[in-house]
């Protein structure tokens, strides 16, 4: 079964196809060369600032009729912008800056993209190529500053060779294994004069990205999925990436086995469907955590076995055998050795999952799981998600952000920061679509949501967007709020104003007797101290004042008629600045550096399995 666009959400990007009938030559300078090679490849929308080494390229995108430039506030929010604007469509997403400075604070999103393979072409102004090397005004070797977090990364010195870089770069980012590559030009490369016709004859010979599984590898895999006793269908971002989701919907009810989502695959599978056991990980579902402990057989689809999944990786699934399925071959035994790997496409090796399975199934191997079922629902009801109301009457951070999932709109983006507010994010709003859940999830980068929501909403203009952001994240990437309302990009932004650095603070009240060091936010004058939640600055005047609507709720009363106000307001972006309880603390968890197996359920709370283990 296929896939719409319309149902992923992803559509295929243009790519220069070798042989196909050329355009007729223009004469032209490299920068217009550059915008030209945009245009072909299918971008629309680049997220940048000008600067004197990337300046002539910013003179003929001012004429292009099919390339947008959205001017942020830093390099950080235009490069989290085009992640935002990838996870969200699907496409490439693409950002600019100039050299040196401007250059390298594209590298965190650089990173965060790598991390979560997410298809992204940087695209950066360098010195002019006879300074390269010199320590001139403004230089940054990014090409090595980046060599680690990118897929591949050029510098290109010849006007020519412009176009052939950019079809490789976007057909590099996209296809395999997504991820961002840099393309580095040098300034006298943008100025020359030289020819432009499309497509360029791309060469590429050590690039083949294996997509078709091998056939042995697939009856191996059904062949244990039907003998299993007690599996799990271990889901990864790969997934979604894919666009196989439809697939695993088929795979999932065809063998009847549990299904976990990762952080980067929420929505891949819908959250509501019986077969769906929760999230995984250092802050997952005890029965998802549970399950995969005491699986016999974990089917890991596009995932990678990272520490937040695994936990202590020597006593992670002690009894299962493992069929890694992952387009990156460099995944599989990485982590965990795998009984079966099986290099692919995750929505190729899926459908040829289905139907071995179903070739299993009809000589008469068909999976018995009524006792694991039996188990996984008892875990499920005994251990459900939940978090207790606050006694002094205070807004609980997890009733806000769930009654924000309950009151959007269908077919809202989701995106988060990063801690507290990120994993009740992820537990407690219902993700039933792909690509409706965006956040960093790899590297974990503070400061993400504002401009990942921004990108997003740029890309899907008729979709709501709401951004999920902790008052120590949003502190790092606010101005990107002014790129909004000066663009028409109306993005909505919960604050979840605990005061506080959540997550770390949680850690400190855990693991550390309490001593808050540099974690408390809302330090100032005593006036303000007998405030709850960060004060300064204040989230309303500043949203106020960088042209955006602001709202501000501290009672639970308020909470059902403020969200309404912000979702009614689509002509500006809209910031509300919630104030929360700072002692809610984010459960389940399984503490750092320790087996699964420990999962506690909330503090103080081991789950019993009512197999013998300890209470």
């Amino acid at each position: 079964m296929l896939m719409t666009e319309q149902a992923t959400g992803h559509h295929p990007q243009p790519r220069p196809r070798n042989g196909a009938t050329t355009s007729p030559v223009e004469h032209v300078t490299g920068a217009q060369s550059l915008i030209r090679s945009l245009e072909e490849v299918g971008a629309d929308t680049v997220f940048g600032i000008p600067g004197g080494a990337i300046l002539p390229a910013y003179d003929p995108m001012m004429d292009s009729q099919k390339v947008r430039h959205i001017l942020v506030r830093h390099e950080q929010g235009a490069g989290h912008a085009a992640t935002g604007y990838a996870q969200a469509t699907g496409r490439v997403g693409v950002c600019m800056a100039t050299s040196g400075p401007g250059a390298t604070n594209l590298v965190t999103p650089i990173a965060d993209a790598h991390m979560d393979s997410v298809p992204l072409v940087a695209i950066t102004g360098q010195v002019a190529s006879k300074a390269i090397g010199t320590d001139a005004f403004q230089e940054a070797d990014i090409c090595g500053i980046t060599m680690p977090i990118t897929k591949h990364n050029f510098l290109v010195t010849k006007a020519e060779d412009i176009p052939r870089t950019i079809a490789e770069a976007f057909h590099i980012a996209s296809t395999g294994r997504p991820g961002p590559v840099l393309v580095d030009i040098a300034k006298d490369a943008l100025q020359a004069k030289t020819t432009f016709s499309w497509p360029p004859q791309t060469d590429l010979p050590g690039y083949r990205p294996v997509t078709k599984p091998h056939a042995k590898q697939i009856r191996e895999a059904a062949k244990l999925i039907s003998a299993a006793k007690r599996p799990v269908l271990y889901v990864g971002g790969g997934v979604i990436k894919s666009g196989a989701t439809a697939e695993l919907k088929i795979l999932a009810e065809l063998t009847g086995a549990p299904v976990t989502t990762t952080l980067m695959a929420l929505g891949a599978f819908p959250d509501s469907h019986p077969l769906h056991v929760g999230m995984p990980g250092m802050h997952g579902a005890v029965t998802a955590v549970t399950a995969l402990q005491k699986a016999d057989l974990i089917v890991a689809l596009g995932a990678r076995f990272d520490d937040r999944v695994t936990g202590k990786l020597d006593s992670f699934a002690p009894y299962a055998k493992v069929v890694h399925a992952d387009i990156d071959p460099a995944e599989i035994g990485k982590n965990r050795a795998a009984d079966v790997p099986i290099v692919g496409d995750a929505r190729e090796v899926i459908a040829d999952l289905v139907q071995a399975v179903q070739a299993e199934h009809s000589e008469g191997n068909k999976g018995d799981y009524t006792a694991w079922w039996s188990d996984l629902n008892r875990w499920r009801e005994t251990y459900p998600l939940g978090y207790d109301l606050p006694e002094d009457g205070s807004l609980s951070p997890q009733q806000v952000i769930q009654r924000i999932g309950q009151l959007a709109p269908e077919g809202t983006i989701f995106a988060a920061g990063v801690g507290q507010h990120q994993m009740w994010a992820a537990h407690f709003i219902d993700y039933e679509q792909p690509a409706t859940w965006l956040n960093s999830g790899g590297a974990g980068t503070m400061g993400y949501a504002v401009p990942a929501a921004m990108g997003a909403k740029a890309g899907l203009p008729d979709r709501p967007v709401w951004a999920i952001d902790g008052d120590g994240c949003f502190q790092m990437t606010n101005q990107e709020l002014t790129t909004c309302a000066l663009n028409n990009i109306p993005i909505k932004v919960a604050i979840i104003n605990n005061g506080a650095l959540g997550m770390v603070r949680q850690w400190q009240t855990l693991f550390y007797n309490q001593r808050y060091s540099n974690t408390v936010l809302h330090s100032g004058p005593d006036e303000l101290k007998a405030n709850k939640g960060t004060r300064v600055p204040d989230f309303v005047k500043l949203s106020e004042a960088m042209g955006c609507v602001a709202l501000r709720c501290e009672d639970p009363a308020d909470l059902d008629k403020i969200i309404a106000e912000a979702n009614a307001i689509n002509d500006r972006p809209v910031v509300v600045d919630f104030i929360v309880h700072e002692d809610a603390q984010v459960w389940p968890m399984v503490a750092a550096g320790t087996s699964n197996d420990e999962v506690m359920a909330a503090r103080g709370v081991r789950p019993d399995f009512g197999d013998g283990e300890d209470d």
